[in-house]
C-alpha cells in the first residue's frame, strides 16, 4: 500500500508487525527485493536490542538500502538514533519517503559512499553484507552502482581499517557476512538465526 509524496501520515504500528505489512508499503521496484535484501523485522528487533547501550546512542546501518532496518530500530528504540548511508538515490528516496510518513523522528537518511564517511561520528554498526552484491550478478538491485570481485575487497578491507580505529566497546551486529571486514578485536559475543546474524563487540 504504497503512499505518494505528501500523503497523509501513517500509524506506524500496524506496518511493524510482519514483513508483508511493511514491504507493502513499498512500490513493487522495491519490494521485489525485500527477500535477499532487506533485513526482515525479527532480525532487526534482535540487532536493534543488542546496538542499544544506552539512550543518545548513534547506530549506523552501512548499505541501509530502502531503510527497512533503520526504521524499524527507529520504532523499537526511539530513545536511539539511526543513520543509514546508501550509494543509490532512488532508494535513498524511498526510504525518507516512508521516515516521513511513519513520523520517526530519530533516524535519517544520506546518499553516499561509506568510504567518505567518518565511522568515529557514530556508536555502533549494522551491516547486512551490503558488498555482496559484488560477488553474486544474479543478486543484483540494479546497473546503476558498479560491481566487481575488486570493488568488494576494497570496500571490505576499508571497512577493516576503519573498524579496527573504533573505541573499545563498539557494538557490530553482521548478518550474512563473509567476515572479511571484521578485525580480530571484535569479539563475537551472540548469534542467532541459524548463526546468520551475528553481534560483536570490540575489546
Amino acid at each position: 500500500m504504497q503512499m505518494e509524496p505528501g500523503a497523509a501520515p501513517l500509524p506506524a504500528a500496524p506496518y511493524f508487525e510482519t514483513d508483508a505489512a511493511f514491504n507493502a508499503l513499498y512500490p513493487a521496484a522495491v519490494s521485489q527485493h525485500a527477500r535477499r535484501h532487506w533485513t526482515p523485522l525479527k532480525v532487526a528487533k534482535i540487532a536493534a536490542d543488542f546496538l542499544r547501550t544506552g539512550a543518545g546512542n548513534k547506530v549506523l546501518d552501512i548499505g541501509s538500502g530502502a531503510g527497512k532496518f533503520c526504521l524499524a530500530a527507529a520504532y523499537f528504540h526511539p530513545d536511539t538514533f539511526y543513520y543509514g548511508i546508501e550509494q543509490r538515490t532512488w532508494l535513498v528516496a524511498e526510504a525518507q519517503r516512508l521516515q516521513r510518513q511513519l513520523t520517526l523522528t530519530n533516524v535519517s537518511f544520506e546518499a553516499g559512499n561509506v568510504k567518505h564517511l567518518d565511522l568515529q561520528a557514530f556508536d555502533h554498526f549494522y551491516f547486512y553484507n551490503a558488498f555482496y552484491e559484488n560477488l553474486a550478478d544474479a543478486e543484483r538491485i540494479d546497473e546503476e552502482v558498479g560491481c566487481s570481485a575488486a570493488l568488494y575487497e576494497q570496500y571490505s578491507y576499508h571497512l577493516y581499517k576503519q573498524f579496527r580505529n573504533c573505541r573499545s566497546g563498539t557494538r557490530l551486529v553482521t548478518y550474512h557476512s563473509l567476515e572479511s571486514e571484521i578485525p580480530p578485536e571484535f569479539h563475537l559475543v551472540h548469534t542467532e538465526i541459524n548463526e546468520y546474524l551475528k553481534c560483536w563487540i570490540k575489546v
